[in-house]
């Protein structure tokens, strides 16, 4: 059992990114039923667009076979992104991330839990070409975390071992993966997901009218 504090793993290659938004609460009951709250949008693949709002990328959970699902996520399951940028030829324009884990845990004692979703890069399942479809290379993992310490709930990214994408078929989707990647590397990506931790943790006070 590991604290969720300690469970994203060292950078051992290309670039790191953290990128982590939170609320605190009066009471730990309060933000226990925050965190199911932020728990359930991070489950919710497709709509995460929604709550990182307009200019993001948007994203579609599929099957192993790249059907969309409106159900949970499950491991085997693949997200297809639709980035503000062009799209991967490979990829048929999009690119494409496999759900290699979901984990999640809790310890009553310590007062914490968390949900944890890790991805990888990954070719297109509905395509024969077998290139990884996405600006990053496959040696690259991404993170997506909600957890409750105490009276904390926080909604994170973090990125691994990110390094653009040039073991491809393409030409082009070396040249646009290159490209791409050096952007998200510098910046771009940090945008992203800032936008999309702020909004899956953010705390919305119902008031009646």
């Amino acid at each position: 059992m590991k604290h969720p504090d300690h469970i994203i793993p060292e950078n051992i290659k290309g670039v790191q990114t953290d990128t982590i938004s939170t609320e605190s609460f009066d009471t730990s009951e309060e933000a226990r039923i925050h965190f199911q709250t932020v728990r359930k949008r991070l489950l919710t693949i497709s709509n995460w667009h929604e709550f990182a709002g307009t200019g993001t990328a948007k994203f579609r959970l599929t099957d192993s076979s790249g059907n969309t699902k409106t159900n949970a996520v499950e491991e085997g399951d693949f997200f297809k992104i639709d980035i503000p940028a062009p799209g991967t030829e490979s990829g048929e324009g999009y690119d494409w991330v496999q759900v290699e884990k979901i984990e999640e845990d809790s310890h009553p004692t310590e007062d914490w839990e968390y949900t944890l979703i890790r991805v990888r890069p990954a070719s297109d399942p509905r395509v024969k070409d077998d290139s990884t479809a996405h600006f990053f290379s496959d040696d690259a993992n991404s993170y997506f975390l909600a957890k409750r310490i105490g009276t904390e709930v926080s909604a994170a990214v973090h990125g691994r071992n990110e390094q653009p994408n040039t073991d491809t078929n393409s030409t082009l989707d070396k040249i646009r993966n290159v490209i791409v990647a050096i952007g998200a590397m510098l910046g771009m990506s940090k945008v992203q997901w800032k936008s999309l931790v702020d909004g899956l943790v953010k705390f919305e006070i119902k008031t009646d009218h």
